[in-house]
């Protein structure tokens, strides 16, 4: 750390503090993350082993999964491990490193969604230059900047944070390490380092939602003259994505856009995108996407006939 701390090991309050309801949290937030694992595991397998599945559509999607998982696990294991420990601990190191994995692969979700959008609005409103535009080193070119995005942004976060003096208490009154309560532990006054965490990664998600959103009453307008099967159709490849957007978009705004005040409500938002999001994208993308369902049965037929 760049400044001088008294504090080397922080104590986390968690998020239950009944023993009971801590066990049973820990075997549905176990089960929660497995599922989080298997089912973007399998869709990244999927998308690299079928051969319908090699659009750029698919190849974003591979990467968001990638993604999901590795977000998933900067945080969840440590959670899970920590509700039947009676004292939830972690360097202060381990807490900045945890910092720069969590808003490293957040911002490059939020970049891929962006990303997938644009993918929709050229594939319906430009389908003749689909696969001119989009094609393979344009979408490899896309992925790299979605990645070295969310490291800016991330660097930019640890260079605030490691300037900060530690002085004493040690307990953060949340479940695991993020750049807002770890403010409140800091010995100095945090109102600037704090606007520009709001301006970094709050307006960052409301400009990156407001695009979103932008590309999507462009797609609107443009079918407003098609027929209503071609609405349905052309909109139906778009479901999954808007689903997936809202789930994302809706709890980091809400966290970052505003000062917190009290962590209540914010570490019960903070445990749906954390856990609970990671798990629900790859169980959206295969319930509303029939390739994704036919290629996964495929993939399932062939291993049942290779152990025959």
């Amino acid at each position: 750390m760049a400044s001088t701390n008294n504090v080397t090991e922080l104590i986390f309050t968690g998020l239950f503090q009944d023993p009971e309801v801590q066990k049973a949290c820990f075997v549905v937030f176990l089960l929660v993350y497995l599922a989080t694992v298997v089912g973007n595991g399998l869709i990244i397998l999927t998308v690299s082993i079928s051969k319908c599945l090699h659009s750029p559509m698919y190849f974003f999607l591979s990467f968001l999964s990638l993604v999901e998982i590795s977000y998933s696990s900067t945080i969840v294991p440590k959670f899970i491990t920590d509700l039947l420990a009676t004292i939830k601990s972690m360097s202060l190191e381990g807490c900045v490193a945890q910092i720069f994995f969590f808003h490293f692969l957040g911002v490059t979700e939020t970049l891929l969604l962006v990303v997938m959008a644009y993918d929709r609005y050229v594939a319906i409103c430009k389908p003749l230059h689909y696969m001119t535009i989009m094609s393979h080193q344009l979408c490899q070119v896309l992925v790299a900047g979605s990645w070295l995005g969310g490291f800016i942004h991330s660097i930019i976060q640890i260079l605030i944070t490691i300037q900060l003096p530690f002085c004493g208490p040690n307990v953060i009154d949340y479940y695991f390490c993020d750049v807002q309560p770890l403010f409140k532990l800091a010995c100095t006054d945090t109102f600037v380092a704090g606007v520009i965490v709001l301006a970094n990664s709050g307006l960052f998600s409301v400009f990156s939602f407001l695009i979103l959103v932008s590309s999507y009453i462009i797609i609107l307008v443009y079918l407003r003259n098609h027929s209503a099967e071609g609405r349905r159709k052309a909109l139906s490849t778009c479901a999954s994505h808007v689903t997936v957007v809202i789930l994302f978009f809706g709890p980091a705004i809400f966290l970052y856009m505003r000062p917190s005040c009290t962590f209540t409500e914010d570490k019960l938002v903070a445990v749906f995108y954390t856990v609970f999001t990671p798990m629900l994208n790859p169980i959206i993308y295969t319930l509303r996407n029939a390739e994704v369902k036919n290629a996964m049965k495929g993939l399932w037929g062939r291993k049942e006939n290779s152990g025959l």
